[in-house]
């Protein structure tokens, strides 16, 4: 299946897919699931997209427990993957395909590291003021299960996920090396997957007294 303005892929990126996304120096990244549980909740789609604006959704199927491209392309060292709250998605993909995500920027902490000036980090917010662009949220909370089933509207919400996460964080970095935040932004993004970690033994709140 394909439509006008991304791919779909089932079970795992095609060969020739991975090599595309391979010859990036960064990608969005993004994934949907039946819940905020990886443990209980399971992965439905792996979304990604590159600079010059190739999107992929990728189709994971109920019980699938690898994907050996995007494994691949996941733990590049010569890649940068993108995410809008990585802490969720990398805990996903490691607990449900056994991806080890690295390297990685997340444009939550960066906004919270940057646009101090704002209380508002969430991936709407962010596109608005810093793409110009208004995403359409209104199929956010979706049943993702039925993967061969997804409507075009389910499908469309998935890509624009990614589509404008790039020209986010480029903009980001700009504000982080301007406030000279950037080398704590990037200390922080270094720690996530030892967070992932912890988060995924279910230790809580284990730097508090």
């Amino acid at each position: 299946m394909a439509l006008s303005e991304f791919q779909v892929c089932d079970r795992d990126l095609s060969d020739a897919f991975l090599q595309d996304y391979l010859q990036a120096d960064r990608i969005a990244v993004d994934t949907e699931t039946m819940g905020l549980k990886p443990h209980r909740d399971r992965l439905c789609l792996v979304q990604i997209c590159n600079p010059e604006g190739q999107v992929t959704v990728v189709r994971i199927a109920q019980g699938q427990m690898d994907a050996p491209n995007l494994k691949q392309l996941m733990e590049s060292d010569t890649v940068l993957k993108v995410f809008h709250f990585a802490r969720f998605d990398i805990a996903t993909l490691l607990h449900h395909l056994d991806i080890e995500t690295m390297p990685i920027f997340c444009t939550k902490i960066a906004s919270k590291l940057v646009r101090t000036y704002s209380p508002r980090h969430g991936l709407k917010e962010l596109v608005r003021e810093l793409v110009g662009e208004e995403l359409d949220k209104s199929a956010q909370s979706s049943d993702w299960g039925n993967a061969e089933n997804l409507s075009e509207e389910q499908l469309n919400y998935a890509s624009n996920d990614v589509r404008y996460l790039l020209s986010a964080q480029a903009t980001l970095v700009k504000m982080l090396e301007r406030e000279e935040r950037l080398e704590l932004a990037m200390a922080c993004f270094q720690c996530l997957p030892t967070i992932v970690t912890l988060d995924l033994m279910h230790f809580d709140n284990i730097f508090e007294h």
